[in-house]
């Protein structure tokens, strides 16, 4: 099936299988090695790229579904020579250690800060909480981190928050 996807700002036009994840397609079609298959199941969040702006495992997307949609994968976070704040908050906080979840860990943190509202451990539904460390742990906890970085991310994270 012929589908047309934004990747990073630049219009792709690709030929998939129905069957083909994001995740393949992102990867080993368009070479953008960022994302990363950990689990291939949702679980680990090592694939998250941001779908129309809000963060998704790009395992479980079917390709043939984001037909018009804009993807941002974590090659599309910095602008030309400038990284995204999150990119440098992390570095000065040291918030990766083998690296191999960083990508999706920087992309599902872009799409939380754009993602107001109460999380599943907010007690008041009806006030903004803020992003306190617990919430950013709460709102990061579909990203796991094997190497135990978790302290370091939230505090880079903690750092770009509003």
């Amino acid at each position: 099936m012929d589908i047309t996807l934004m990747v990073n700002g630049v219009s792709r036009a690709v030929t998939v299988d129905p069957r083909m994840s994001l995740l393949d397609l992102l990867r080993e079609r368009l070479g953008l090695i960022g994302a990363k298959k950990g689990c291939d199941h949702g679980q680990c969040g090592a694939c998250t790229v941001l779908i129309d702006g809000r963060r998704a495992n790009s395992c479980l997307a079917l390709a043939v579904a984001m037909d018009g949609s804009e993807i941002t994968t974590v090659e599309g976070l910095a602008h030309e020579d400038e990284l995204h704040p999150l990119q440098t908050a992390f570095m000065e906080h040291d918030a990766f250690q083998c690296g191999y979840c960083t990508p999706g860990q920087l992309c599902s943190a872009a799409g939380m800060l754009g993602e107001p509202g109460p999380s599943a451990i907010t007690d008041d539904l009806l006030t903004d909480p803020g992003l306190t460390p617990e919430e950013i742990r709460e709102r990061m906890s579909g990203n796991l981190c094997r190497c135990g970085a978790y302290v370091n991310i939230v505090s880079a994270i903690a750092e770009v928050a509003p």
